[in-house]
């Protein structure tokens, strides 16, 4: 049996297909979903949602949203999001370059709204360079 898997997003559905495992980036940490898995509704932060519908993982960068899992249906509501196989891991790698640089600025001088826009921003270009196969090292 398999886990029949949409995410939505308000401009597109970036997956709508059948899986044998998901990995979703919960707001209490990475939750994996397997068939007969138990209900959850759960938030979603900025980061990287994984999916297998066979032997090889298929990565999504989400930028928040909320997920429901319930009869082997995992539902993911997305305010924004993107394949991996989509994007360019070269132009991912120096958007997120580019993103550290300002937040760790934001952090020096910033005031407090620049260091949280400066955090999202720094934290969506990562997500969609770990989407596209790059590692971050912490």
């Amino acid at each position: 049996m398999t886990l029949s898997v949409r995410v939505i997003a308000p401009e597109s559905t970036l997956w709508d297909a059948s899986a044998e495992e998901v990995i979703l980036p919960s707001a209490t940490g990475q939750v994996g979903i397997l068939t007969d898995h138990a209900p959850l509704l759960t938030a979603l932060t900025i980061g990287v949602m994984q999916v297998r519908p066979g032997r090889e993982w298929v990565n999504i960068a989400l930028m928040g949203g909320f997920a429901e899992v319930e009869d082997n249906r995992v539902t993911v509501l997305v305010h924004a999001g993107e394949r991996g196989d989509s994007i360019d891991l070269e132009e991912a790698r120096s958007l997120l370059d580019t993103a550290e640089s300002h937040y760790l600025q934001s952090q020096a001088s910033g005031t407090k709204q620049e260091q949280i826009l400066a955090r999202q921003a720094f934290l969506r270009a990562r997500a969609r360079f770990q989407a596209a196969g790059g590692t971050v090292v912490l």
